[in-house]
């Protein structure tokens, strides 16, 4: 099916972006107009928080092919520098099953940048406010399956607060001196994000 706007009327494929894709009203988010003819989009699940269906996509041959695609809001990830130390959140991750050393992260809420969601993450997981926050690079993430954009961020300046989590963040905060923090990142389970904001990190002289 294609989709529809909220008063009913029908809308080409391509124009998915048109649409509201999330609880809090947030259009899809694709990043180019599609090279490839798009015949018909189905959305086959719609959770408020994360949209899932696929694309049917004539290929370059003429054949057809559904292209599966699983999409999410926007993410920041935040490395935090502090007493020659990097801000880590310990929790465990129920999907994986595993508990994992990680970067703080969340959503971007709307209306937010990057830092500013990344100022306000870090806060609420870890009890620091930065007083300077910059922004390292924005990617697309698993580009074969996923929609779904995430910046990372540097932060310093670090001011104590008040640690306010979600009711479903169970965490820990942990300091790890700069120079063990790459190899602790590299320690399984390894979480994506936080190797590679510390990389990032890494590259631009910042650790």
């Amino acid at each position: 099916m294609n989709g529809s706007d909220e008063d009913g009327t029908e809308t080409a494929a391509s124009d998915l972006r048109e649409l509201p894709a999330f609880d809090d009203g947030r259009r899809h988010s694709l990043p180019g107009e599609a090279e490839w003819p798009v015949r018909e989009v189905v959305v086959e699940y719609d959770e408020g928080w994360f949209v899932g269906g696929y694309d049917r996509v004539e290929q370059p041959d003429g054949s057809e092919k559904n292209y599966y695609w699983a999409e999410l809001p926007p993410a920041t990830v935040v490395v935090a520098v502090a007493d020659d130390a990097v801000l880590f959140v310990e929790q465990y991750r129920p999907t994986i099953r595993a508990t994992d050393l990680e970067l703080p992260a969340g959503i971007v809420e709307p209306g937010e940048s990057y830092t500013a969601a990344g100022a306000r993450e870090l806060a609420e997981e870890t009890g620091f406010a930065p007083n300077s926050t910059t922004l390292l690079e924005t990617v697309w993430c698993t580009t074969g399956l996923l929609r779904h954009r995430r910046g990372y961020v540097f932060a310093e300046g670090l001011e104590p607060v008040e640690a306010t989590t979600d009711e479903n963040e169970f965490l820990t905060p942990r300091a790890v001196p700069i120079e063990e923090a790459l190899a602790r990142a590299r320690d399984p389970p390894i979480n994506d994000a936080t190797l590679e904001g510390l990389l990032l990190a890494d590259h631009d002289g910042l650790l």
